[in-house]
């Protein structure tokens, strides 16, 4: 396991990066999880090893996408990376938030020659929290160039939400596809500003829950790995959706505008 001395003080992110996310719904921090990478790294194979039953594999045409989440308490690596890196503190500086509680952990691995690309979305259609105080990061610990994650700048400030759709065949998440927006194609549209860097190893995107983001096959010769921690901050509540979240989290027992469960959800941070 990497040594956990992190080559980021959470405490000293800039006004200017706070800006930025806040501004655009999503920054790129250079070299965030640098001593991380080997932990990271180690943690993603046991949970291809370990797989849990809400685990995929995503296949259309060439290579496949690995995809599973919320396994974070029973992958060591996960637990010290959530508890002992700077994720939690600077989770807390970009939302502008009090508090950190963590959410849930997402691994994502496209094999070389994956040709599916993983669809413009936004994330917090899915879940059963709101707020405006929410941060993914994705980082990715093989270094990534066209497969890097994409993202819409401004789109966490729309009025209407993109229509959740599965992954597997595209189907719609939820009825009532006139409460949101179409699937967009920023390609096509040059009102839309898509935000993309070329990273390395440790480098992490933090992005709002609400920022429509995707990615592109992955067409090299070498695996795309990478890990998303979510968080959420003072503000997020528990929301009732028109269906079955994901994840779904069976069982919890909360009410409409309660704060997350901290025995499920822990509060890592605070101010």
């Amino acid at each position: 396991m990497a040594s956990r001395t992190a080559t980021l003080d959470a405490t000293r992110i800039g006004a200017s990066t706070i800006a930025d996310y806040q501004r655009d719904g999503a920054v790129c921090i250079r070299g965030a999880f640098k001593g991380w990478v080997d932990t990271i790294a180690a943690g993603i194979e046991r949970n291809m090893q370990n797989r849990s039953a809400t685990a995929s594999d995503i296949a259309n045409g060439r290579g496949s996408f690995f995809d599973d989440y919320c396994n974070w308490e029973r992958i060591p690596e996960f637990v010290s990376l959530v508890r002992d890196s700077p994720a939690a503190e600077l989770a807390a500086a970009v939302m502008q938030s009090r508090t950190a509680q963590f959410f849930h952990d997402h691994v994502l691995v496209k094999e070389p020659g994956t040709q599916k690309p993983t669809p413009w979305h936004q994330d917090i259609p899915y879940y059963f929290v709101d707020g405006q105080q929410t941060v993914s990061f994705w980082i990715p610990i093989d270094p990534v160039k066209e497969a890097t994650l994409r993202l819409i700048a401004g789109s966490h400030k729309w009025d209407k939400m993109i229509l959740p759709v599965r992954w597997l065949d595209d189907s719609n998440f939820y009825a009532g596809e006139g409460d949101y927006l179409p699937v967009p194609d920023p390609d096509k549209d040059p009102s839309m500003k898509v935000l993309e860097w070329e990273m390395e190893p440790g480098d992490a995107i933090l992005f709002d829950f609400r920022t429509a983001h995707g990615a592109r096959g992955n067409m090299t010769a070498a695996r795309r790995r990478a890990l998303s921690l979510r968080w959420v901050g003072d503000d997020a509540r528990y929301i009732e959706r028109p269906g079955r979240t994901s994840p779904p989290y069976h069982g919890h027992g909360m009410q409409p505008g309660q704060r997350l469960r901290e025995d499920w959800f822990p509060v890592v941070y605070q101010r």
